[in-house]
């Protein structure tokens, strides 16, 4: 019996058959719902690396609203946005609004990540497995802060 990437419930072999022809991961039929739903709202970078860090075991959110601004990837528990920029964010305008959204961000305890489309496409594993690698540090840092105890979030790194 197979899982669900989203949820870890379990799916039949049909669902999964399914869901990696069409969507490339396997997800239950709620969360293929919930996947068509939020395709209008995202990009297909945000998605491939989303799914990439939730087969390695990151507690991902994708498309998360703060209040003031919507995040593409969030990982909570170590305090670290994802942001996967294309060539839009080249331009000074825009240069000069992603940096003021990471102060922001900085400054509710968040360390802003900006990820090139290009390394989404070119070098999805490796990208992968360096976030990781990131996060362990970052979420170890945060709860060694806070309580003085070593911690890990994930037990799947190659790092």
């Amino acid at each position: 019996m197979e899982i669900c990437t989203e949820c870890n419930c379990k799916i039949t072999q049909g669902v999964f058959d399914f869901s990696i022809e069409n969507i490339g991961v396997p997800l239950c039929m709620p969360h293929q719902q919930w996947l068509a739903e939020i395709e209008e709202n995202t990009t297909a970078e945000n998605l491939t690396l989303y799914f990439a860090l939730k087969q390695r075991g990151v507690p991902a959110s994708i498309e998360h609203y703060d209040g003031h601004k919507h995040i593409d990837i969030v990982i909570h528990e170590a305090k670290v946005h994802i942001e996967v920029d294309g060539r839009q964010h080249f331009n000074h305008k825009q240069a000069l609004s992603d940096l003021k959204r990471t102060y922001y961000s900085f400054l509710e305890g968040y360390f802003t990540l900006r990820i090139p489309n290009t390394l989404v496409h070119e070098h999805l594993d490796e990208t992968a497995e360096y976030l990781v690698s990131f996060m362990n540090e970052s979420y170890k840092r945060v709860h060694e802060l806070y309580s003085g105890t070593t911690y890990r979030l994930l037990k799947c790194s190659t790092r």
